[in-house]
Order: structure tokens, then C-alpha cells, then sequence
């Protein structure tokens, strides 16, 4: 008779700790579990994603000092462009670090005036992004958010290649043609 009893006390004990652990998980969360962030309002980017649509050259650099060197080499690069298309759902398709195919990138405006550039789902400057350090329609800047990763790739410097986007180019009005050469005196 003892066997029947412990079965049935076994048995209470376990609907118990069942009934305790399921009323935790109804409750809110615990004092030791940190609320997320509220993420305020997204802000425009600088620029819209059509403004960096086009074919760059390509160049980085990992010292501040040889920016203009890389500018140069980047305007070089244009024999072989990076193809920035637009993206289906509107952003810009971009190569992720690391990745081979491009994927669609947003461009998520952030507090002070920044721009970064990466996955929609992230906010603005996670760690797949890139900051943009610099745009003026001619060439971009951009900065990997991610340290390893800009230790790696370094800043890269994309310049727009065949004068698209930027000032327009200025046209040179056609020469004139010359006078002809006045008919010979009449005899």
C-alpha cells in the first residue's frame, strides 16, 4: 500500500513545479532581464538611395594620409566598376563583408546629420554597416562600423566613373566654321 501513495504524492509534486514554472512564463519579464530600447523614429538618409546608383571605381585606404592616393587609384579603377544597381524593394545592392552575391542595403539616416549604409533590419550604424564619411554626388566614402572588419577592408573610396552624377559636365559650343574664301575679282 505504501507504493500507490508515493505514486500519488510523486505525482503532486510534479503538477506543483509544472504549475510554478508555467505561471513564470505568463509573468512580464524578470527584474534581471533589461528591457529592449526603444528605437525613436527613423530619420532620412542624407541622400537617396537613386543618388549612388551608377558604376564607381574602387580603392581603399587605412591611413588618412593616403586618401588623395586612393582617390586617384579609384578613378583608375573604372576599367573594372563596382556596379551599384537599385535594389527591389528600394534600397541599393551592395556587398556585405565577407559575402560574394550583393545583397539590397538600406540607407538609414541617424542623429547629427550621419548616414550609414546597410541591412534594413539593423538600426542605423549596427555592425554590418558602413558609415558614409563623405558623398558630393562624385565620390563616397564609406567606414565598416564593424572594426575587425575595417582593419581588414579599410575606407573605402568609390569614385563615380565617366562623369555621371556630380556637376554636369559643361558642353563646349561647336567651332565655327570658317568663312569661305571670297570668289575671285570679276573681269
Amino acid at each position: 500500500m505504501h507504493q500507490p501513495a508515493r505514486l500519488r504524492f510523486s505525482s503532486a509534486i510534479a503538477v506543483v513545479l509544472l504549475a510554478i514554472g508555467l505561471s513564470g512564463c505568463a509573468t512580464g519579464p524578470s527584474p534581471e532581464t533589461p528591457a529592449a530600447p526603444a528605437l525613436g523614429p527613423a530619420l532620412p538618409p542624407a541622400f537617396p538611395p537613386q543618388d549612388i546608383v551608377g558604376r564607381w571605381g574602387l580603392a581603399a585606404y587605412h591611413k588618412e594620409e593616403d586618401r588623395a592616393r586612393t582617390e586617384a587609384a579609384a578613378a583608375r579603377g573604372c576599367n573594372q566598376p563596382y556596379v551599384i544597381t537599385l535594389g527591389p524593394t528600394g534600397g541599393v545592392m551592395m556587398h556585405l563583408a565577407d559575402q560574394a552575391t550583393p545583397t539590397e542595403l538600406a540607407l538609414k539616416g541617424a542623429p547629427g546629420g550621419k548616414t550609414f549604409i546597410g541591412p534594413a533590419e539593423d538600426p542605423p550604424g549596427g555592425a554590418q554597416d558602413r558609415e558614409v564619411v563623405l558623398f558630393n554626388g562624385r565620390i563616397l566614402i564609406l567606414r565598416w562600423m564593424d572594426s575587425e572588419v575595417q582593419g581588414r577592408y579599410g575606407t573605402m573610396v568609390y569614385v563615380r566613373c565617366g562623369g555621371e552624377g556630380g556637376r554636369p559636365a559643361t558642353k563646349r559650343a561647336p567651332a565655327k566654321p570658317k568663312a569661305p574664301p571670297p570668289p575671285p575679282p570679276a573681269r
